[in-house]
């Protein structure tokens, strides 16, 4: 007796709806810089997990915290140059 499976997903898999769109794409490379901040902000205190974090460890967390943030205030500032409604 043979099983009756589906094969759904081995068709759709491969489909070509589901590949990023250059809208989508383009999306990540602005967002980029806030992406590759975030993960230095995780990797700071990964370093730590095994040792008693030291100055240096707290002054690198707090320097990837920084540049996290100027990295999502750049972003904003990027996409938001206007605003709606006007200046009165």
């Amino acid at each position: 007796m043979n099983p009756i499976v589906t094969v759904q997903d081995a068709v759709t898999a491969f489909a070509d709806w589901i590949e990023p769109t250059n809208a989508e794409l383009d999306a990540i490379e602005q967002e980029m810089p806030v992406i590759l901040a975030d993960v230095d902000l995780l990797d700071a205190p990964i370093i730590t997990l095994d040792r008693t974090p030291t100055e240096l460890d707290a002054r690198r967390i707090r320097r990837a915290r920084r540049r996290a943030l100027a990295a999502r205030v750049a972003l904003i500032n990027r996409t938001n140059t206007s605003m709606p409604g006007g200046a009165a």
